[in-house]
């Protein structure tokens, strides 16, 4: 996760309270509440970058030897593939 739970909570709150200052929104449970759910959806959807790189260390193992003997790029074939998963499932990150 690129963020640190620290940002994530201060993220969330100042969505929160810019929702409500503009009146977009009038909450009906708890402020604190409200910001924990914000925080989970921010949590969650900046994992999913995560499960993608994971997923493409996966699938690179079966490159490991030509990644070794040079004649792959790590890091130019780890994007291609996360790109053309990202692509596929139709994710923006």
């Amino acid at each position: 996760m690129k963020l640190k739970k620290e940002r994530v909570s201060i993220l969330a709150r100042n969505i929160i309270e810019g929702l409500i200052e503009k009146g977009s929104i009038i909450p009906n449970i708890p402020k604190g509440d409200l910001t924990g759910k914000i925080e989970n959806i921010i949590t969650e959807d900046l994992m999913v970058e995560d499960r993608i790189n994971e997923e493409v260390r996966e699938i690179m193992k079966a490159y490991s030897k030509q990644i070794d003997q040079g004649s792959i790029n790590y890091n130019k074939m780890f994007q291609m593939i996360k790109n053309k998963l990202v692509q596929e499932r139709g994710i923006v990150l």
